[in-house]
């Protein structure tokens, strides 16, 4: 008669246990799905924008060069200017998030600037940027002096400024 009653008892303690073990199973494949949909939610993603110009590519337009030369090592350029000579203005932009639901962060916009003389071969370069909150050449290290140029950079340059200057008068 005993080994009925000790059958039953261990029948109900191997349901017990098993019943544990798929419990267990349960929360770990919960705890699992839920760390990856969290991993996929904080991917780090870079957006860049405009004409990215290499270390490589100005010292193929060394001061003097044509503007053929400019046009082929660089690409057509974001947008020229035409104030005193030509300008031409390389324009990017580097984004950043941290998380697939946020907004893009500007983390930096440069302009690489060729100046050009009345032969139409390159004067100078430089490198803008924002250093500090100011317009910074990176190229000559200073920060440029006020002029007509300047201040279409800074208003590229400046994320609370209008992208398109206005005209006089206007």
């Amino acid at each position: 008669m005993d080994f009925p009653m000790i059958w039953t008892l261990n029948t109900y303690m191997d349901k017990k246990q098993n019943k544990e073990k798929r419990f267990n199973a349960a929360i770990l494949a919960g705890v699992l799905i839920a760390g990856l949909g969290l991993s996929a939610c904080t991917t780090k993603q870079v957006f860049t924008n405009g004409s990215v110009i290499q270390p490589d590519q100005v010292a193929l337009v060394p001061v003097g060069s044509s503007k053929d030369q400019v046009l082929l090592a660089l690409g057509t350029p974001s947008t020229k200017g035409t104030f005193d000579s030509e300008v031409f203005y390389y324009i990017s932009q580097k984004r950043e998030k941290n998380f697939e639901f946020q907004k893009a962060k500007i983390v930096s916009q440069r302009v690489f600037t060729v100046y050009f003389d009345s032969e139409e071969l390159v004067s100078r370069l430089a490198d803008y940027g924002l250093k500090d909150g100011k317009v910074f050449d990176f190229i000559s290290r200073t920060t440029p002096t006020g002029g007509k140029d300047l201040t279409f950079l800074g208003r590229l340059l400046t994320p609370n400024s209008q992208a398109i200057p206005t005209l006089p008068g206007s």
